[in-house]
């Protein structure tokens, strides 16, 4: 588990390209302003307060790839269930906190992906700055 990336993997990476191109700016690896949490959100949008989170198939129990390993599987049931709960909570927190949150699989499109996430960006109103 060790070697696993927590950022910058290939479905993250070609995602932020094709928000990019879309003229997209957006923080990465990023814990979002008006939290105090520990999470930490991979895609950041601040203007329209959009958190973006892709998530691998096995980590996060894709419904369509997610499979559980033949060895030791009660602790991997285990495991993969606290993440799950552990997304379910973040979710709660950052819509409390008026952020959209958004979850993209790895093996979605990364092209139609950011046209969803650059359309649902474009309708909400912009944070306002504090001073």
């Amino acid at each position: 588990m060790r070697r696993t990336k927590r950022t910058g993997t290939r479905p993250e990476l070609a995602l932020r390209s094709a928000l990019h191109r879309r003229g997209l700016r957006f923080l990465v690896d990023h814990t979002p302003p008006g939290t105090n949490r520990r999470r930490r959100v991979d895609i950041l949008l601040r203007g329209p307060r959009v958190a973006v989170f892709v998530d691998g198939c096995f980590w996060h129990s894709c419904p369509l790839h997610g499979h559980l390993p033949q060895a030791n599987r009660t602790w991997w049931r285990l495991k993969l269930r606290g993440i799950r709960l552990r997304d379910q909570d973040t979710d709660a927190t950052l819509t409390t906190a008026g952020w959209l949150v958004l979850r993209v699989w790895e093996h979605e499109d990364p092209e139609a992906a950011a046209e969803r996430i650059h359309e649902l960006a474009r309708r909400r109103p912009r944070a306002r700055r504090s001073r």
